[in-house]
């Protein structure tokens, strides 16, 4: 799926989102990745949401954004409210959706020059692809 053409701004953007991976800019990275406006953080240490903790989203922490996109994979997913406390307690919104969703949302925040950080899981084949 073809995000945008062109550069929208002087900000870092998702070019491109496929069961390969997530372009940004003219790179395409096929695993966990974090991104925001200015910094690209390519080798996030995630695997799965489940087993996310606190200690995986300190590099997003340190970005201090004031708004976090979990990309889940191909699938929306939830964490467990315990683990949402941890982005609560210091004042910074979360919003779980799949990782496609996560790219296009991050893409207008950002364009919109808001302090938006993702935190991006592979996004795996579209639903419904064999």
């Amino acid at each position: 799926m073809e995000l945008t053409l062109e550069r929208p701004g002087a900000h870092l953007f998702i070019r491109s989102v496929s069961a390969e991976g997530i372009e940004v800019e003219e790179r395409l990275y096929g695993g966990p990745l974090i991104v925001s406006a200015s910094q690209l953080i390519p080798d996030w240490s995630a695997a799965a949401l489940a087993d996310l903790t606190e200690a995986h989203f300190k590099p997003v922490f340190d970005l201090a954004p004031e708004i976090v996109l979990i990309g889940t994979g191909p699938e929306q997913l939830f964490p467990a409210p315990e683990f949402l406390m941890c982005f609560y307690r210091r004042n910074i919104g979360v919003e779980c959706m799949t990782t496609r969703a996560a790219c296009r949302t991050f893409n207008v925040l950002a364009g919109e020059r808001r302090n938006v950080v993702a935190a991006l899981l592979p996004p795996g084949p579209n639903p419904g692809e064999t």
